[in-house]
């Protein structure tokens, strides 16, 4: 019965998820949602910059914090390690929830788009943004990083194996593909609000700082192997890829010809 247990939690859990990202693409989008990035202004604009950005460094602390090995190995003292990555799930999606509920638009234009074509390219990078997000889960393995596989092999009864290093497909380019993904999702829009503009700035920054954090543990997990990865893949932006590569290969060849000598 636990193991049943656990296993509706993680499914539940995954399911509370799925709702939050749905709508997470009609607040940033706003489409189907009563409440979006880009309302009208509710009340003073101190009081809504100010709740705006406790509600950011409130997502922020609890991404990252929950995030880190030494949480986790002390964490899983309170909760099983098998529902360990679905209550990150959970907490993150209440996390998301909260800000979608209290959010206080600002209202002010930084941009607008004017003509067919021009918002029609900011809205397919804004679906193309959310599509990368998706599908780079898949390319990761989904069910494990929303948890679902770690519940549905300890319903088995079957030990929990980490998934092996892989850099196939986009990883081959840009070490973060999914962050290029929520960068496009956070930025293209045809219609930048000032308080849109106060998300898209507090989130970049975020991923910029978190992912120094996350390439620290994955160091740490995977040696030598992600350190070469780091050594010849951009994090961003793959036409930078190209010409470290070839800087790496100069000097491992340069390396090769002098131990020839």
């Amino acid at each position: 019965m636990k193991r049943i247990g656990i296993f509706v939690y993680g499914v539940v859990s995954y399911a509370i998820f799925f709702v939050t990202f749905l709508y997470a693409v009609g607040f940033l989008g706003n489409v189907g949602v009563p409440k979006s990035i880009d309302s009208p202004r509710e009340g003073s604009l101190g009081v809504a910059l100010a709740v705006d950005l406790l509600l950011l460094a409130a997502f922020a602390l609890q991404h990252s914090v929950m995030a880190r090995p030494a949480f986790k190995k002390a964490w899983t003292r309170v909760v099983p390690p098998a529902a360990e990555r679905s209550t990150y799930v959970l907490a993150s999606s209440v996390a998301l929830i909260a800000l979608f509920a209290w959010w206080r638009p600002i209202g002010g234009v930084v941009w607008h788009l004017e003509g067919t074509f021009a918002r029609g390219v900011a809205h397919t990078l804004l679906a193309a943004g959310f599509a990368t997000v998706l599908v780079t889960t898949f390319l990761i393995n989904h069910f494990d990083l929303f948890g679902l596989r770690q519940v549905w092999t300890h319903l088995r009864g079957r030990p929990y194996q980490p998934l092996a290093f892989r850099t196939s497909g986009p990883y081959a380019h840009v070490r973060h593909p999914l962050y290029v993904g929520w960068f496009l999702a956070f930025w293209a829009t045809p219609a930048m609000t000032a308080s849109h503009l106060v998300f898209a700035v507090a989130t970049t920054a975020y991923i910029l700082v978190a992912v120094l954090f996350e390439e620290r543990d994955l160091v740490a997990e995977h040696g030598a192997a992600y350190e070469r990865y780091r050594a010849r893949v951009p994090r961003f932006f793959p036409r930078l890829a190209v010409g470290r590569a070839q800087r790496v290969d100069r000097a491992e060849a340069g390396a090769a010809t002098e131990l020839a000598a």
